[in-house]
């Protein structure tokens, strides 16, 4: 069986590149990492015909060849290594119609490599708004490869490039004759390397010379190598690479002259850039970010509610009905109280979650959100924080983990050392089921202004909080980590567009099923560890506790005896055992033991807190046979000290002050390690953060209690 052929979609960021992605992959994607590196890449399967199908990558968006950032690195480091499992057999280069003078200079250059090319125009819809029309046959004629029409929104010309992929496929072809030629100004070095290292392509070897400290199928001896050629030719990298861009754009602005027809340039703005003038505008434009922030807040909770409120109840009766229908005995309990519990303790929250995504998404989809990052990097910069910051920081509130990763596009070490430290401060995915479950209990839901939700009001305050508390770390950061290195914010402003339904559904779809999947893994582990140490105690320390209850419980309801018996047998088991030893710690927060249990468990993951309070108050509250839901749970257990509300607001803020700046997640931790091959940033973001958490949990209770 023939090995799949690979294709490469390359492209400037915003040219459409992942909108053709989606197109011919569809739901056939997945998600991974480049080999040998974290930087987070995306492929799929496409059926090109009824014999082939293809796996495309979707490589980071780039402007040139030549990175200034470690996810660009990416792009050279496969182009430049036929080894790579990820060179593509076709590069597809996407280009933005309506920028083709720009564009034009990342398709030389991968030409240039020797690597087989379609080149793929888009966004001619745009470029004709603009007054400008691309004559496609004159400009492959001209630069000598196959040229093809697009609209990868729409997915208008598809058919015709998987034409063209498959006769690159089988009849591969390159450009031929360079666009730029380096042995023409540097033949001995050009020579040297070539035969030092066995090459054929003369702009590989310029690559060789220019990008050899960071190719990583290099290794030190053939990096070396290459130093000495560069000494002895007195070779100066960044005058030479200024000339080639130089040589380059006088070469593509005769081929945009001949290419582009019909001009029509007119001086009336059009109605993008009349939006984009009050959307960037330095007052308006927050004004209008954090309106829409609450709406989406107001949403996630009134929208979510009835579905919720449908989840928790058939959770409830399904847990209700396997009591009444199985035998008692211990895989009984596991079942109901230990495994459903806690799974059910995190698929109540699966509508707020697919609303947050479907939200976030229509905002991308639309071109707002580059809009966000524009007007927030006026504020970062202000923090010591490259504007690119911003990409990571609001990934962040999906997940820290890929966020982290994301760094990798900020070019300088120190802006890309402190984002990664504060990204996790941003309140991600993990921490709403929190949220929600506990801005419930304690924060009615009444209208403000007949308008707004006021729980709607507090879950914005939290996500705020986060981004200011972000902020706040970062300059203080900056203030120890010094750096002479001067950082750039580029970003290309998309058109407004309608919102794609497909993808939009697609992104949900994916950042459901990763939240549950991930989530339930850790949730069913820590569900069965949790249920066996609150079962089992040391020797025979739970008979005792239920011989206790018996006795102190004389002339009570059995419903009532029931509860008791539970309850002292939890506090006697080793989880009850391991509470009472951490309680100390956190009794100046308001906690309790079972709220210590928790918080121990919410290390391996923050959702994971849901899951074990509903363990635990299943198993130490004596349920009844149909059931009750999580927040009936919580709403009902005591204070054994003041027999009133366990949860009261001073409880439950202190809770939520604490899981906004807690670092409870190992995963972001590890991706912390990964990213700074060091364990020196990972203990410092534990212990800052931990810190943080600690301090400002503690005066939010004192205060309010």
């Amino acid at each position: 069986m023939e090995p799949s052929p690979v294709i490469a979609l390359i492209g400037n960021p915003n040219a459409g590149k992942s909108s053709l992605f989606n197109q011919l992959t569809g739901l056939r994607q997945k998600t991974g990492n480049f080999p040998g590196v974290t930087v987070d890449k995306k492929s799929g399967t496409w059926p090109i015909d009824t014999q082939t199908i293809a796996t495309v990558v979707d490589l980071p968006g780039i402007y040139s060849i030549y990175p200034k950032s470690l996810d660009e690195q990416i792009v050279t480091d496969i182009l430049a290594n036929p080894d790579h499992p990820d060179y593509p057999d076709v590069a597809v280069v996407v280009i933005d119609a309506s920028n083709l003078h720009r564009n034009l200079l990342l398709f030389t250059q991968v030409a240039d490599l020797g690597v087989p090319v379609v080149l793929a125009l888009n966004m001619l819809d745009v470029a004709r708004q603009e007054g400008k029309d691309v004559n496609a046959v004159r400009l492959a004629m001209l630069l000598n490869v196959p040229v093809v029409r697009i609209n990868a929104r729409t997915g208008e010309g598809l058919n015709q490039l998987t034409k063209a992929v498959v006769e690159q496929i089988q009849q591969p072809s390159v450009s031929g004759e360079l666009f730029f030629d380096p042995a023409q100004e540097a033949p001995g070095l050009i020579t040297d390397t070539k035969d030092q290292y066995k090459l054929t392509n003369n702009y590989l070897a310029l690559q060789y010379v220019i990008q050899h400290d960071g190719f990583t199928f290099l290794n030190r001896q053939q990096q070396l190598g290459l130093d000495t050629i560069i000494d002895e030719h007195q070779f100066n990298e960044r005058t030479f690479q200024a000339g080639e861009t130089i040589a380059r754009y006088k070469s593509i602005a005769t081929i945009v002259d001949t290419v582009i027809e019909n001009r029509r340039v007119s001086n009336r703005p059009t109605w993008s850039r009349k939006l984009d003038r009050v959307l960037l505008h330095p007052i308006w434009g927050y004004t209008i970010f954090l309106f829409i922030l609450l709406l989406i807040f107001q949403a996630i909770f009134a929208w979510a509610q009835p579905f919720m409120d449908g989840i928790d109840a058939g959770v409830a009766w399904l847990n209700g009905q396997l009591k009444e229908s199985l035998p008692a005995g211990p895989l009984t309990d596991l079942l109901t109280d230990g495994i459903l519990a806690g799974i059910g303790g995190i698929l109540v929250f699966i509508p707020q979650i697919a609303f947050l995504f479907l939200l976030v998404s229509l905002l991308e989809e639309s071109g707002y959100m580059s809009r966000v990052m524009v007007i927030m990097d006026r504020i970062m910069r202000k923090f010591g924080l490259n504007g690119r910051s911003v990409v990571p920081l609001i990934s962040g509130v999906a997940c820290a983990v890929p966020a982290i990763m994301a760094t990798r596009s900020i070019g300088t070490r120190r802006d890309r050392l402190i984002t990664i430290l504060v990204t996790p401060l941003m309140s991600c995915s993990a921490r709403l089921p929190i949220y929600t479950i506990l801005i419930a209990l304690v924060v009615p839901s009444h209208r403000v202004l007949g308008v707004f939700n006021l729980q709607g009001l507090a879950l914005m305050a939290l996500y705020l909080l986060g981004l200011v508390s972000a902020l706040l770390a970062a300059y203080v950061l900056k203030l120890f980590l010094h750096s002479k290195e001067r950082s750039f914010f580029i970003m290309e402003l998309p058109t407004f567009k309608l919102p794609r339904w497909n993808h939009v559904a697609l992104t949900v779809w994916e950042s459901v099923r990763a939240f549950v999947w991930e989530a339930g893994r850790v949730i069913l582990a820590i569900s069965i560890i949790l249920w066996v140490l609150a079962s089992y105690g040391p020797g025979d320390a739970m008979n005792q506790a239920e011989t206790q209850a018996r006795q102190q419980s004389t002339g009570v309801s059995t419903e009532e005896l029931q509860n008791r018996i539970a309850s002292e047998r939890l506090e006697a088991s080793y989880a009850g055992v391991f509470g009472h030893f951490i309680e100390p710690a956190i009794r100046p927060l308001g906690y309790d033991w079972k709220i210590g249990i928790a918080l121990l468990s919410s290390f391996a993951a923050r959702e994971v807190f849901v899951g074990t309070m509903s363990t635990i108050y299943s198993i130490g509250d004596g349920a009844d046979e149909e059931g009750t839901t999580i927040r009936e749970r919580l709403r009902q257990e005591r204070n054994p000290q003041t027999g009133g509300p366990m949860y009261t607001p001073a409880l439950a803020w202190s809770l939520l002050v604490f899981y906004v700046f807690a670092m409870m997640c190992m995963s972001t931790l590890a991706a912390t390690q990964r990213e700074t091959k060091s364990w020196k940033w990972p203990a410092v973001q534990l212990i800052y953060m931990m810190t943080l958490a600690y301090v400002s949990a503690f005066a939010t209770y004192q205060l309010m209690h």
